[in-house]
């Protein structure tokens, strides 16, 4: 394996999904801001609180966060797993509050849950403060703490199905039909990338976390602090890097 690309973020780690191993970084211990990546912490405790099949009712309080969401209405009622695939796919942040509030009692308690889960993956240089990435005052990660995340949420096949998904029909309850269209563009890119999240404030710039299996290989590629075009050239070229070119055995370090 050659060299790893030159790329525009400002940080960055590629790792195999499988092993952990690390197999480049760029600054990957800076902390930053990471966006609406950090939705994947979200994801993975929604996943662990118990079925997605159970049902919430929204409230006032969800509806209050900012674009990009779904414009939820108090009163209606979903899944879990419904939101869930809103967020991954689109990014959905009013779904994101509600399901935090569903899960802990309220976005401070979410908080904590996020904090706690983020200690035990190893994730000491993060600090998460809401579910869904917007900009406040001490939430911050790292491209390696953000991997750890990662590759903790890729083993959940409730968060790698919503993840392959282009587009689809989210119905609300009174039969409208909004049709959500992937935020990762590199679903149309490269037809062996399997998903993860994007995320962009003006704080922490474009973030994309990606996957790719090929030839009996997964990794996954951490970009922060990109541009809105160089964000999917930096990721293609890591994970062309990583997935395209044979790949020596190495002695292992881990991201965990």
């Amino acid at each position: 394996m050659g060299a790893p690309p030159s790329i525009v973020g400002e940080s960055a780690i590629v790792i195999d999904a499988v092993t952990g191993r690390i197999l480049t970084g760029k600054s990957e211990d800076k902390p930053r801001a990471v966006a609406s990546t950090q939705k994947l912490m979200t994801a993975l405790l929604v996943v662990e609180a118990g079925p997605l099949s159970d049902p919430l009712t929204i409230q006032q309080s969800d509806t209050t966060v900012e674009p990009t969401k779904l414009y939820l209405r108090p009163g209606d009622r979903f899944t879990r797993g419904d939101l869930l695939k809103a967020i991954l796919v689109r990014s959905a942040n009013d779904a994101s509050v509600a399901l935090a509030r569903d899960v802990a009692g309220s976005v401070e308690g979410f908080a904590v849950r996020m904090n706690q889960r983020a200690r035990s993956l190893g994730m000491h240089n993060s600090n998460f403060r809401n579910p869904h990435g917007l900009t406040v005052e001490g939430q911050f990660s790292t491209a390696r703490d953000m991997a750890r995340l990662a590759r903790a949420a890729y083993r959940h096949s409730a968060i790698r199905g919503p993840m392959t998904i282009r587009e689809y029909n989210f119905v609300h309850n009174d039969g409208t039909i909004r049709k959500l269209v992937s935020t990762n563009k590199l679903l149309k890119r490269l037809s062996w990338v399997t998903g993860m999240k994007t995320g962009t404030t003006r704080a922490s710039g474009k973030c994309l976390i990606a996957s790719g299996s090929l030839l009996g290989r997964t990794v996954i590629v951490v970009v922060l602090g990109s541009t809105p075009q160089a964000v999917w050239n930096d990721s293609e070229k890591l994970l062309r890097w990583a997935l395209e070119t044979p790949r020596p055995a190495q002695t292992a370090v881990t991201a965990n």
